[in-house]
């Protein structure tokens, strides 16, 4: 009987200790994804353009920069949203990467020999405005009461 007794507590002491190990292994690896999204930054500027092609260039060319997670330009407002770890890489190297490809930013213009291979659809105004808010629609109020 003291056998049974022996044998059952052993199994018991052996079970909680393997639950504890496995506690242990879930509460590190959720440690250390929220530690990864924590060296994210976000950022946003101006990348002039035309088209849904170089909407294809612009975010190719930012998401090409090592350490970059994701890009979106939006087409009317001239503007990109790109998502990086700045641990990897820093805004100005992703101006450079999109320079590169042609397109001029806030920051750096685009590379003249880039651009002249663009097609025809993409050749941008140089003057053109970028980074809008998109607010410039709303500022006329005459469709609705004040």
């Amino acid at each position: 009987m003291k056998k049974v007794i022996l044998s059952v507590a052993v199994i018991a002491a052996l079970g909680l200790t393997s639950c504890k190990n496995e506690t242990k292994k879930e509460t590190e690896t959720t440690t250390t994804e929220m530690s990864k999204d924590m060296a994210m930054t976000d950022l946003s500027f101006g990348v002039r353009g035309n088209c849904g092609m170089c909407k294809n260039t612009i975010e190719k060319a930012a998401n090409g920069v090592e350490g970059v997670a994701s890009a979106n330009w939006d087409v009317d407002k001239k503007k990109i949203d790109v998502s990086f770890d700045d641990t990897k890489t820093d805004a100005m190297a992703i101006h450079k990467a999109i320079a590169a490809s042609g397109y001029d930013t806030e920051k750096v213009a685009g590379d003249e020999e880039a651009y002249d291979g663009l097609p025809g659809c993409c050749k941008y105004d140089h003057e053109m405005m970028m980074n809008q808010s998109g607010e410039e629609k709303s500022d006329n109020h005459s469709n609705h009461d004040h």
